[in-house]
């Protein structure tokens, strides 16, 4: 089945869930959501984990029942970030065509004789940019060739948010990310992929100790895991398709770290060796929000969520507003160029807003008066009932454990952002580290 630019402009709701499958809508909606500050991981219009664990993420910040089921209240709320296209047309340059490579090879050894870990094609590198899965990309441009010259059509990503996270909260369960401000606000939230059985991510806080962007990355098998039948110290080049992407965040746990990927489609797929990965965009992002030694960074333990840790936002308490206006507050306006809708009583709201409130009300929600007196965030339910067919399968396939290295914590990390230069990194394991 086919899908165009204009159907995903075009798309509505009409109050019985994502479509089953691929749709439409489905990718209307998680370009929403990245607008919002909930990354979906890839826009791929895929109904699946990646996409209800973003659903369930936004009706956390907005006080609403998670049940990762699109609703009408979630619909009404994803209108104060419709304002923008939601596609647009890309003429393709020469500068995307170049630093290419051929392959990256599984082999360290092979790894280590390359220039660099770059892309592998311009359709790789331009759905990234735009955050989309490559076949996505490749299906809204069908007998498109990706060659310079040529112009395609693309999602809008939303613009990087730009705010000083100080805490970092990670879900091993729910496989998300959440980071707030110094005011309890969440301003991102991530999908992630979180340890595996066989090497669980670490428990308890910790702290951000460094940033690496681009990072070299040094095997040694003498002083960590061995690759294959690689038995001598390699330096792998830099690059996206890197052991660790294009980002390490360095965590004072000896050897842990929130990284990206070079297989973004993949992250509630694959598992790690403990560390924490994103996707290169929402790595990077988080990356510049991030202070050494000031952002902490909570594993949570099994059984315990994000929502039973965080509660509700200082500002949606504080002001005590519907559904509708409670969760823009905690929304940064630093990503795009449009306001989000208004925070605070008295404040002139969007049209886009005063439509969701006038649907909320219409759903039998109160109103932002009527909830000032009391403490409960405003519980907004579907007109129309939830199918009981579930989202993802109850069983998710199995994926074996693929071989990802890790970065320990380094006094040689650089203690700041090193703008776009290369960062250097070296596997070895702490003391005390088998």
């Amino acid at each position: 089945m086919s899908i165009t630019p204009a159907e995903i402009e075009q798309a509505t709701y009409d109050g019985t869930g994502l479509p089953p499958g691929q749709s439409a809508l489905t990718a209307k909606v998680q370009i929403l959501l990245d607008r919002s500050g909930i990354s979906p991981g890839v826009v791929d219009g895929w109904r699946g984990g990646m996409s209800e664990s973003a659903i369930k993420a936004f009706q956390r910040r907005a006080g609403l029942p998670m049940t990762g089921r699109m609703d009408h209240a979630v619909w009404e709320l994803l209108q104060g970030y419709a304002g923008p296209p939601l596609t647009m047309e890309y003429t393709i340059v020469e500068k995307d065509a170049t630093g290419l490579v051929d392959r990256i090879p599984p082999d360290y050894a092979e790894k280590a004789a390359m220039t660099s870990q770059g892309y592998t094609s311009v359709l790789e590198r331009l759905a990234e940019r735009f955050h989309m899965d490559e076949k996505f990309l490749a299906k809204l441009n069908p007998g498109a060739s990706f060659q310079p010259g040529e112009t395609i059509h693309v999602t809008v990503p939303a613009k990087p948010i730009r705010a000083t996270v100080t805490r970092i909260i990670v879900d091993k369960e729910t496989r998300r990310v959440a980071a707030y401000d110094a005011r309890g606000n969440m301003v991102a939230d991530y999908p992630a992929t979180v340890g595996s059985s066989d090497t669980p991510s670490p428990h308890g806080n910790h702290v951000v100790d460094a940033v690496a962007l681009n990072p070299t990355y040094t095997y040694n098998p003498h002083r960590n895991f061995k690759q294959g039948q690689n038995d001598r110290v390699l330096i792998i080049p830099p690059g996206p398709n890197g052991p660790v992407g294009n980002v390490w965040i360095d965590l004072s746990e000896p050897t842990y770290g929130i990284h990206g990927t070079a297989t973004p489609s993949q992250l509630f797929l694959s598992q790690s060796h403990g560390c924490v990965r994103l996707t290169n965009w929402d790595a990077w992002e988080l990356a510049h929000m991030v202070k050494a030694k000031v952002t902490t960074v909570e594993f949570l333990p099994p059984g315990v969520r994000i929502s039973d840790v965080t509660g509700v936002s200082p500002v949606a308490a504080a002001t005590q507003t519907a559904a509708t206006t409670a969760i823009a507050s905690t929304r940064p306006p630093a990503r795009g160029n449009r306001l989000p809708p208004a925070a605070f009583a008295g404040e002139a709201a969007p049209a886009a807003v005063a439509a969701a409130t006038s649907a909320a009300t219409a759903l039998g929600a109160p109103t932002a008066a009527a909830t000032a007196a009391g403490s409960e965030p405003l519980v907004v339910t579907p007109a129309t009932p939830a199918t009981s067919e579930p989202l993802v399968p109850e069983v998710p396939p199995a994926a074996p454990a693929t071989e990802e290295p890790e970065y320990p914590s380094d006094v040689t990390l650089p203690s700041s952002l090193p703008g776009e230069a290369p960062g250097s990194v070296t596997l070895y394991p702490q003391a005390g580290q088998p």
